[in-house]
């Protein structure tokens, strides 16, 4: 039997959730993915999920299984995360194209939604590949940064945390990140600490200097021309209240490609995960639209 992704499918748990990761098979063309599904996803829309820097694909809460409800979800472990360590080295162009061979098996236009990092990788993909996608989410997320000198001083402070992670172990590092101020409202249950300490160090620090946003490329003007040429995808970019960086960066991606940006009062950063009853309406109301 083959799954929806286009491989062998290994089953479903009592969870309803495919296991499709396959990082250990040796390929280097794919990344692990989940596939969680409803009692019958037969026609059902697709939505894939991009975790933020990190985490893995378990590290989203109640609002995967919310949209699984009525969709099937397939959440992906992104280069350096997760079962997908073989593809650390990759930058987000590599990512895009990691992606169109893990999700090759899947018909039409999917639904995305990313969180920071995986915000950034769907932006990518948008500018890169726009006829594959159908509607766009963002929560907390960059286009990158369009100042040389800034973007350069962002790409020594991702070559500092690269460091920190090397010196210190993902369980160090770990608690030195999710102690950053962005972090302060995550409940317990959201901090994911098993997800995350399942990490390598190596990989995590690959990931940092590839696809981190000092490495990235700006995206907006590409945004922009997509926005003027009518051809972009339906976007939704959410951002919390408490993270004001990231509510403008939101408008910005919202006026740049005629999208819509909401914020979600009382949360910071990671907005689904301090406010999921909010995001997830958010999201099933634009996703539905």
């Amino acid at each position: 039997m083959r799954d929806d992704t286009g491989r062998d499918d290994p089953g479903r748990d009592d969870t309803g959730r495919d296991d499709t990761g396959r990082d250990d098979t040796g390929r280097n063309d794919t990344l692990a993915a989940d596939r969680l599904v409803a009692v019958d996803d037969g026609g059902r829309p697709v939505l894939v999920l991009l975790h933020g820097f990190a985490q893995t694909r378990r590290c989203w809460g109640p609002l995967a299984d919310g949209l699984a409800a009525d969709r099937t979800v397939v959440a992906v472990d992104l280069p350096g995360h997760g079962g997908s360590t073989r593809a650390a080295d990759a930058d987000l162009d590599r990512t895009v194209d990691l992606l169109g061979s893990t999700l090759a098996g899947l018909d039409g236009p999917l639904d995305v939604l990313g969180y920071s990092m995986g915000g950034r990788v769907a932006l990518t993909w948008m500018v890169t590949d726009p006829g594959r996608i159908r509607r766009l989410v963002t929560i907390g997320a960059t286009a990158g940064i369009t100042d040389t000198s800034r973007r350069a001083e962002r790409r020594d402070a991702d070559e500092e945390r690269a460091r920190r992670v090397e010196r210190d172990g993902v369980d160090g590092f770990v608690e030195w990140w999710l102690g950053l101020p962005m972090f302060a409202g995550l409940p317990d249950w959201a901090r994911f600490d098993e997800e995350r300490r399942g990490n390598s160090a190596d990989a995590l620090a690959a990931s940092l200097r590839n696809a981190g946003t000092g490495s990235m490329r700006p995206l907006w003007d590409d945004l922009a021309a997509l926005g003027r040429s009518g051809g972009a995808p339906a976007l939704l970019a959410l951002a919390g209240g408490d993270d004001p960086d990231y509510v403008a960066h939101a408008a910005r991606l919202a006026a740049d490609t005629g999208g819509r940006a909401v914020t979600i009062p009382g949360a910071g950063h990671a907005a689904h995960l301090e406010r999921p009853d909010e995001t997830l309406a958010a999201v099933r109301r634009f996703l539905d639209g």
